[in-house]
């Protein structure tokens, strides 16, 4: 499975209507892949905030920085 085959199966698989052998093809990806991981866990986890409706307070301090940090790669070019 390529990284490429991982992203078109990603809402699947957080919905959970892959099937078991392609579950297990894409776990096993994912153990190879950090990147696909990381993904994968990031928008599980984007997702359940979503529903859940939690707002998150940043520090200002941190806001700010994660703010620069956007800018700065935008400049960059997204």
């Amino acid at each position: 499975m390529t990284c490429t085959e991982f992203i078109s199966l990603l809402d699947d698989l957080i919905d959970n209507t892959v099937t078991a052998d392609l579950r297990s093809e894409i776990e096993q990806h994912m153990r190879r892949c950090g990147h696909c991981e990381v993904v994968f866990n990031t928008t599980r986890k984007t997702i359940e905030i979503y529903r859940s409706h939690e707002i998150y307070e940043l520090p200002s301090d941190l806001r700010e920085r994660l703010h620069a940090a956007i800018m700065e790669r935008c400049k960059k070019g997204c």
